[in-house]
């Protein structure tokens, strides 16, 4: 009987993992030879996660020298400070010149498709939030990150969330961000990008889980799930 390939394996894994959660999920591994998804779902709203090129850009082009800078990344990464974030965005410029600040982080790991939106599409949010981020291109953004340039404030600051956004990835010490907010149809997304280190190197791993039942808890015990998957296979994903 011919075994199927690793490759093969993981995937059959990963469905067997889908059919047992009340989400529509998915995962991108961003390693230094590829990039690769599992799951249905694959692209979205940031959310959150995108205050990580959004605290880069706004250390970067600090020229006042703001005492407050550092505080409000600091609020802004580990306790995902919504306040914290709309200052450091509004210290960028106008919303389309913030935008394109936040875009150029974003561009340096070699993505240079996603858009960072710079209207506020759904009142109660902010503009930013609300960028389309795809697995793919934020695991390899996670992957890239510690070769760009002023993110090495902010993936400390990755590495000191606050107890209440220890989960998923970070419950595991792994530097990461994560994101959370409505869907339009009752549906509830939670999603989370970290740097993973594996003996192979520096893995970028994005996780998302869109809650059927609208509970952002659901999608929180699904990512934590998602994570131990992760975990438990890093060494046969290694081999794909």
């Amino acid at each position: 009987m011919t075994s199927r390939p690793p490759e093969a394996e993981l995937e059959a894994s990963f469905e067997q993992l889908c059919a047992t959660v009340p989400a529509n999920v998915g995962m991108a591994i961003a390693r230094p030879d590829r990039t690769y998804a599992l799951g249905r779902w694959s692209t979205g709203a940031a959310w959150s996660t995108i205050k990580v090129p959004l605290a880069i850009a706004a250390l970067r082009n600090d020229s006042s020298g703001a005492h407050d800078l550092a505080d409000l990344v600091v609020k802004a990464i580990t306790e995902s400070d919504n306040r914290a974030s709309q200052d450091l965005w509004s210290r960028l410029g106008e919303p389309a010149k913030a935008a394109q600040r936040v875009q150029a982080v974003i561009s340096e790991s070699g993505d240079t498709t996603t858009v960072v939106e710079s209207r506020r599409v759904r009142q109660g949010f902010t503009a930013f939030g609300q960028t389309q981020w795809t697995l793919e291109r934020q695991a390899r953004f996670a992957q890239r990150l510690p070769t760009i340039a002023d993110a090495a404030a902010v993936i400390d600051q990755m590495h000191q969330l606050t107890v209440d956004h220890r989960w998923g990835l970070a419950a595991k010490d792994i530097a990461a961000k994560a994101g959370w907010g409505p869907g339009v149809q009752g549906d509830y997304l939670v999603r989370q990008f970290g740097i993973v280190p594996t003996q192979s190197g520096q893995w970028g791993v994005a996780l998302a889980a869109d809650a059927h039942d609208g509970v952002f808890e659901t999608g929180v015990e699904v990512v934590n799930a998602l994570a131990d998957w992760l975990v438990s296979h890093l060494a046969g994903l290694a081999r794909c």
